[in-house]
């Protein structure tokens, strides 16, 4: 006769020990609220709630990824671009994230693609290609200040991938080979004048001393000859002809021109009959 209501106060506390006893893992709270007021964060581990008066809300304080959709930018130089990114937050404050806004997650999504438009909007098309690492750096810094009263710390965000129309592909290649040929009519034109420096500075040495201009002469034996070749073309200057043809010291001496008429002498006209 007593064994049902005994049974069935065991059933009652069984279910209330159950219904108050909660287990958070290692990277969870339990933000808790007493009869609806916020009462403090709990875990991890083993908490107890008092049964239909506490209830509590977990929050994950892992690292959560976060791919903000393709959205339409134009670029500060009238350039229409489809843009998308990637991410990455962490919850730091589980009360703040639960009291201060209703879902983070999409919160935090709509903020991420708003921000992506109007910060690359204010970036020309070659500063979104080549400076990415400073754009993630303002689209994080500017996403984790507007995110700090939720609770959430933004740890990163890379832009994946810009999309470009087919005829900007085609300019943009276009002006990168006219920088290529640019660069290289450079680089050929500073190869120039460095040649001709070397150039100049070797003929000033060369002219300090007759002899290493014969010795130069000599040198140039090593590259123009080879085993196949039987003829050697020998390089040699026109100043040691004349002593090679017995034009040295011993050659006659010019013949001095004649001197000038003196002009102090009076000039005699002579004039003939008249017809």
């Amino acid at each position: 006769m007593f064994v049902i209501p005994y049974a069935s106060l065991l059933v009652i506390v069984a279910l209330i020990i159950f219904a108050s006893i909660r287990v958070m893992r290692e990277y969870e709270r339990a933000v808790v609220f007493t009869l609806g007021r916020y009462a403090g964060v709990k875990g991890p581990g083993l908490i107890v709630l008092v049964p239909f008066v506490q209830q509590m809300v977990r929050v994950d304080l892992r690292t959560l990824v976060l791919d903000v959709p393709s959205q339409d930018v134009i670029s500060r130089d009238n350039v229409s671009v489809k843009v998308n990114a990637v991410l990455y937050f962490r919850v730091i404050e589980a009360d703040k994230a639960v009291i201060n806004v209703e879902n983070y997650h999409e919160a935090t999504s709509q903020l991420a693609q708003t921000t992506l438009r109007s910060v690359l909007g204010k970036h020309e098309l070659d500063e979104m290609l080549a400076e990415r690492d400073k754009l993630n750096d303002d689209l994080r810094a500017i996403l984790d200040a507007q995110t700090d009263s939720w609770g959430i710390k933004v740890a990163n965000v890379e832009i994946k991938h810009v999309d470009i129309d087919e005829s900007m592909v085609r300019a943009i290649a276009r002006q990168a080979e006219a920088e290529r040929n640019r660069r290289a009519r450079i680089i050929n034109a500073e190869g120039e004048q460095q040649a001709a420096e070397r150039l100049v500075e070797a003929a000033s040495m060369l002219a300090t001393e007759p002899a290493a201009m014969q010795l130069r002469y000599l040198s140039t034996l090593h590259d123009i000859a080879n085993d196949r070749s039987s003829t050697i073309v020998f390089p040699m200057p026109i100043e040691i002809l004349p002593q090679l043809f017995g034009g040295g010291q011993n050659a006659p001496a010019r013949p001095r021109p004649a001197p000038a008429a003196d002009t102090d002498k009076p000039i005699e006209v002579v004039r003939g009959d008249a017809a």
